[in-house]
């Protein structure tokens, strides 16, 4: 019996899949794997971990393995996609291919028909697809410039939020909100905060998503309406742009990422803010599993090349 994998790797985890034909098998999660991140060493600990850990979960060897389908944030570059290839030849002998994370989530979400998947993560950037199968991306520009409504961008805003609350003498500066993101970077005061956010190399600003999605702080509550909205404004340039000529049609809209798994005004916001922009939009109100898509796309690797 073939067996196969799907992979999602991440900024934050890795999730590795085993299925046969038709079911589920096995899952295991690692840490993240995007290679731009956090660099080969550790990406490659991560992927092989969570293979092995899968396979052993479904009581398979990797050697039973007949093909393998990866997702992963910038895996379009070729140099990336390469390493990632070369890091799982180490234990597996069968082919392998690498593609975006925004393909194993557009196809988790609806397979090979049209809709709009708005993935916010560690990174965020919306994907869609049209009924004649053509593709149109929004967003996704990198931590540095863009990345809106990401755990990243949650994380830097609400660094920046308290730190001007400081600026003004209000209590905010001083709140809950304020003492959890110090926690976090075991950081004293808001001095030592802004000092460890200025730091060279950056932080992980995504790290702080948790404290800021757990908190009662009115900052964070304008932080994450803040993400809801930008999250929106990208999947409504995306539907605008595959679905010009379809002025009266449904668009079928998913939500996927931890950012959208773990807060519910988030994704609250973004349904709320997406009808309003357009109101076509059709929101499932799941959030999507990419790795099932990834499973999914390794089959049909699979069959297409047999």
């Amino acid at each position: 019996m073939p067996y196969y994998l799907g992979i999602d790797g991440g900024g934050t985890k890795t999730t590795c899949a085993v299925g046969d034909q038709t079911s589920l098998l096995a899952s295991a999660t690692a840490g993240p794997s995007n290679v731009v991140r956090v660099g080969e060493t550790v990406a490659r600990a991560s992927l092989q971990q969570s293979v092995r850990q899968a396979c052993g979960a479904a009581g398979i060897a990797t050697e039973q393995v007949s093909y393998t389908c990866v997702g992963g944030s910038g895996a379009g570059r070729p140099e990336l996609a390469s390493a990632v290839r070369g890091f799982l030849a180490e234990i597996l002998s069968t082919p392998v291919v690498v593609v975006g994370d925004m393909e194993i989530a557009l196809e988790a979400a609806f397979e090979h028909g049209p809709g709009v998947i708005v993935i916010a993560g560690t990174g965020s950037i919306a994907y869609g697809r049209d009924r004649r199968g053509r593709t149109v991306r929004a967003g996704g520009w990198g931590f540095a410039i863009g990345d809106e409504g990401s755990a990243h961008w949650i994380g830097r805003v609400a660094v920046n939020a308290v730190l001007r609350a400081g600026d003004r003498g209000d209590r905010s500066g001083d709140s809950e909100l304020a003492a959890s993101l110090r926690r976090q970077w075991k950081a004293d005061s808001l001095l030592e905060l802004a000092g460890t956010a200025n730091a060279v190399p950056a932080p992980n600003f995504a790290a702080l998503f948790h404290c800021v999605a757990g908190s009662q702080d009115p900052l964070a509550r304008d932080v994450l309406q803040r993400a809801g909205s930008e999250l929106a404004e990208i999947a409504s340039v995306v539907i605008g742009q595959l679905f010009a000529n379809d002025p009266d049609d449904p668009v079928p809209v998913a939500m996927t990422g931890g950012v959208f798994r773990h807060s519910e005004i988030v994704r609250e916001v973004f349904y709320n803010e997406l009808l309003r922009l357009d109101p076509r939009a059709q929101v499932n109100p799941r959030v999507v599993d990419p790795v099932e898509g990834a499973l999914r796309l390794a089959r049909q690797a699979a069959s297409n090349r047999g």
